[in-house]
């Protein structure tokens, strides 16, 4: 097997530093022999069962030559050191004995549980299900890193050793663990970005330049801040205005040299080769984070994006996380208070309890959200900008957002999408506890910014919809909008529900509000209170009153318009005296306010008020379905019985053998048969035939009454087309319609087709389940009826694995065809059940098999008892999956589509 450069990886380790993980080369000899002679000899007899002062050449040349297939090491590096290293070799068919080597000095960073991650990723992708190990009862620390990786471990003690077995494949629990393990090593590794204890802002290039422009405005920023840490200036001298504000814990310096205190957190503006050039001398200093305020990198085209992977490559072996290039800046607090090294001027209070989180990309769009933020009021907690997201991503700061407590509501702002997949995955974990509104720029969510390094995708706009609505993320549409979301999320409890109350000082308006509420989902309750436009806080009072005693609704929209003037702060006051005393979600539309005002604050409780009633009910509605949504959330993904993912790869080991490297085909139906029925799916048997006496032969053997189809995929599901003969109950109808089949293709497609003999399902609904691998977001998983108005309409849904049962049912009812599973105009309904438990077993298959490309089951024909699958395909390719039970920062390696010259950048 060539060298597997899918296997290359950045991660980041338990203490939040990043290291590079690798498949081992034969010219690391050198370095496995110091690796060696640095470990203790407790560490080498726990190895190796005896004491080895030296490893031989004989030891060295078989550990760094390995075929990566039937023996497999990846090693963990840190420039030129190896400082772990993890293999194994294949024993018997889908078993192998599995072993680690880490550095003494790297004990409790958690390499070895990332070690064991890529081996059983790499070990399932070349058919390996279960890993065994020998160990000595005292290497206990060994014996954790198995079982607290989430897998079923069985132990056998004999003549003093302990061998450990365990399947490979992946769990709920696994998955989680390693969720979890992820969380907390890229939330920490945020840290030194949004918590830092020590500021570092660094001018390169001449006077007037891009540099001195962007690195003056970003320390006026942070030296107008109430950060208390040591901030240290390098090439900033003379910032006019701000000399008073220059305290003992700002030092000035000429070069970046002359710097000798260790910083936390470095800002750097100048030109691209001088940024790179400086990060040995800022890794020297200790930095961990450096935030790249300049342009001059992927935007410019193939010479810029170079520069940029060459950028990332040198922070990484550094070990420095990146925010950039063309970051607007970042906003954080640490010990050291608040600080704003941002193109902002920013007037947010210090002793903030709780605030927003915002994560933008772009320059323009970071200014926009910081301005949009401030307008409406909202205190923000962090804010980062990810400029062209080489490293940190809106991943990296969900992470973030779910450790730090003053975040109470994230909104992000996404510009393009390079790992939904993962996106979805931390979304759906953290809008469990903490609300997340987000937008994604353009019409079709899958715009690609010059230097912007992601992948395209060939399914529709909406499967990003269902993505975000799946991990329960309030989308909105524009920035403004999202905005007005995350102020009422973070200014109000959650609704309890969609019964919605209307308060108004117009009757049209009230109406107005009404019409609204009720096409976007809520439910107006009750008549709507209508007070004289020239009402006072007397009477708004009295009202209020009257509503808070009632049990009748969930929230209320306050609409108030005087005809003449603003809102009168009696009034606002009045509302806002209302809301603090009641438990349930306010939200406003008061003329003259906007955001979180101090006229509709009292008792510290605030109602949000917006410019619109349309923007204050859409925000009301979205509120209402993250509550909807968190009411289920935490449910475990679908794990149904009769799944054997280990036999499903045997299945396919050999149609992928012969695959190309980038090829990829289609199973025969008996190969295709066999690896559905791994997971439980049960297809009905078929016959292909080229003639009559064949297809009566096959009739009599399945028995009659029989269906007829051809195998053309232009009519093989087109009975109106003449493609399909039913409910054939004889020989005579079998020969007849194998005439009348033969007649209709030659005369549409020009020529004879093979014919297919099946027996009849039960009467039903014909559905179309289907998934396909994408490059961008990775199994899809959808659903329609069956018939050309599903596909020419677009009825269909669209979830991304894996999927709990609320997740399969809701994709089941969600199309506008639904009611005819559910008993249409009287009829019956079908075995909804049993078309879930299809739709629930493809999804685990396309979940655990990124080898599966494609699968479409048409019609599945769902029955009063039962689905029965009457048309299959399966089409298989090399995996290229990015999200893969296995955690990895962004790849700087060459991307793929019209960014050729791009790296393959995570979101």
């Amino acid at each position: 097997m060539a060298y597997p450069t899918q296997w290359e990886a950045d991660v980041v380790l338990r203490d939040g530093t990043p290291m590079h993980i690798r498949p081992i080369r034969p010219d690391d000899g050198d370095a496995l022999q110091r690796l060696h002679l640095g470990q203790s000899e407790q560490s080498v007899y726990f190895r190796f069962f005896a004491p080895i002062g030296r490893l031989s050449d004989k030891d060295i040349h078989r550990f760094t030559h390995v075929d990566h297939h039937s023996r497999v090491a990846l090693v963990l590096t840190e420039g030129p050191e190896i400082r772990a290293v993890g293999r194994f070799d294949v024993v018997s068919q889908g078993v192998a004995e599995v072993a680690f080597y880490v550095a003494d000095t790297e004990h409790g960073r958690g390499l070895g549980s990332v070690l064991l991650e890529h081996l059983a990723a790499a070990g399932r992708e070349q058919g390996v299900h279960t890993f065994l190990a020998d160990v000595l009862p005292a290497n206990a620390r060994m014996v954790r890193i198995f079982t607290d990786a989430g897998y079923d471990v069985t132990q056998e003690y004999d003549d003093g050793i302990l061998t450990v077995r365990f399947s490979i494949e992946e769990t709920e629990r696994s998955w989680r663990v390693m969720a979890e393990r992820e969380r907390h090593a890229e939330a920490l590794s945020m840290r030194t970005v949004l918590a830092a204890t020590s500021l570092l802002l660094v001018r390169l290039g001449p006077d007037g330049g891009e540099g001195d422009i962007l690195a003056r405005a970003a320390a006026r920023s942070v030296l107008t801040s109430t950060f208390a840490g040591p901030v240290h200036l390098v090439g900033l001298e003379g910032l006019v205005g701000l000399e008073g504000l220059v305290g003992p814990d700002v030092r000035r310096y000429g070069a970046l040299g002359d710097v000798t205190e260790p910083v936390e957190l470095a800002v750097v503006a100048g030109p691209g080769d001088d940024v790179i050039d400086a990060v040995d001398d800022l890794a020297r200093l200790g930095v961990r984070s450096v935030v790249v305020l300049s342009h001059g990198f992927g935007e410019e085209g193939p010479d810029g994006m170079t520069r940029q992977r060459h950028l990332l490559r040198r922070t990484r072996e550094a070990g420095v996380r990146l925010v950039g290039p063309a970051s607007y800046g970042v906003v954080g607090e640490g010990e050291a208070g608040r600080y704003d090294v941002t193109l902002f001027d920013d007037d947010t209070p210090a002793d903030l309890p709780a605030g927003v989180g915002l994560f933008c990309q772009s320059g323009p769009g970071g200014r926009a959200l910081r301005f949009s933020a401030d307008r409406r009021g909202l205190p923000v907690a962090s804010f980062l900008s990810a400029g062209l997201r080489a490293d940190v991503s809106g991943n990296d700061t969900m992470q973030f957002w779910s450790v730090h407590e003053p975040t109470a509501v994230g909104a992000i702002y996404l510009e393009s999408m390079g790992n939904p997949r993962k996106f979805s995955r931390i979304a759906r974990r953290l809008s469990t506890s903490k609300p997340l509104v987000a937008v994604v720029s353009g019409q079709t969510g899958q715009v690609s910014p010059p230097g912007h390094a992601v992948r395209t995708s060939a399914q529709p706009q909406r499967v990003l919809t269902e993505m975000l609505r799946q991990a329960g993320v309030v989308r909105a549409h524009s920035l403004a909008e999202m905005v007005d979301a995350a102020g009422l999320l973070l200014a109000q409890p959650l609704p309890g529900g969609p019964r919605t109350a209307v308060v108004s000082s117009s009757a049209a308006l009230a109406a107005l509000v009404a019409d609204v509420g009720a096409a976007s989902g809520l439910t107006i309750t009750g008549r709507p209170v209508t007070l004289s436009p020239f009402a006072g806080a007397a009477e708004y009072t009295e009202a209020l009153t009257a509503l808070t005693a009632r049990d009748d609704w969930d929230a209320v929209v306050v609409a108030h318009a005087p005809p003449v003037g603003g809102t009168d702060p009696a009034v606002g006051a009045a509302i806002a005296r209302a809301a603090a005393a009641d438990p349930r979600t306010w939200v406003a539309s008061a003329n003259g306010l906007h955001g979180l005002t101090p006229e509709l604050t009292a008792d510290g409780e605030c109602v949000p008020s917006m410019t619109t009633v349309e923007e204050a009910v859409g925000a009301l509605a979205g509120a209402v379905r993250h509550a909807t949504w968190r009411a289920s959330a935490g449910e475990p993904f679908v794990d149904l019985p009769g799944i054997d993912p280990a036999g499903a790869r045997r299945v396919l080991s050999e149609p992928l053998e012969q695959l190309p490297a980038g090829g990829r085909t289609t199973l025969d139906p008996a190969t295709g048969a066999e690896l559905l029925a791994r997971y439980g799916i049960e297809v009905l048997p078929a016959a292909t035939v080229t003639d009559a006496d064949k297809a009566v032969a096959a009739a009599e053997r399945f028995g009659y009454p029989v269906a007829l189809k051809t195998s053309s995929e232009v009519l093989r599901h087109r009975a109106d087309l003449g493609g399909v003969s039913m409910d054939l109950s004889d020989a005579d109808d079998v020969r007849e319609a194998v005439a009348r089949l033969g007649e209709r293709t030659r005369r549409i497609l020009g020529r004879d087709v093979p014919l297919e003999v099946q027996p009849m399902a039960p009467p039903g609904v014909a559905c179309v389940v289907q998934a396909a691998e994408d490059e961008l977001y990775g199994p899809v998983v959808s659903f329609g009826l069956g018939g050309d108005a599903t596909e020419l309409l677009g009825d269909i849904s669209y979830r991304i694995p894996p999927l709990t049962a609320r997740d399969v049912s809701d994709m089941v009812r969600s199309v506008r065809a639904a009611p005819r599973l559910l008993g249409h105009r009287g009829l019956p309904p079908v075995d909804v059940a049993a078309l879930e438990d299809v739709v629930a077993r493809v999804s685990m298959l396309t979940d655990d098999l990124p080898e599966v490309a494609g699968i479409s089951l048409n019609p599945v024909i769902v029955g009063e008892e039962g689905a029965r699958i009457a048309g299959y395909t399966v089409r298989v390719a090399r995996p290229v999956r990015q999200d893969a039970g296995r955690r990895a920062l962004p790849a700087p390696q060459p991307g793929r589509g019209r960014h050729t010259d791009a790296a393959d950048m995570e979101e």
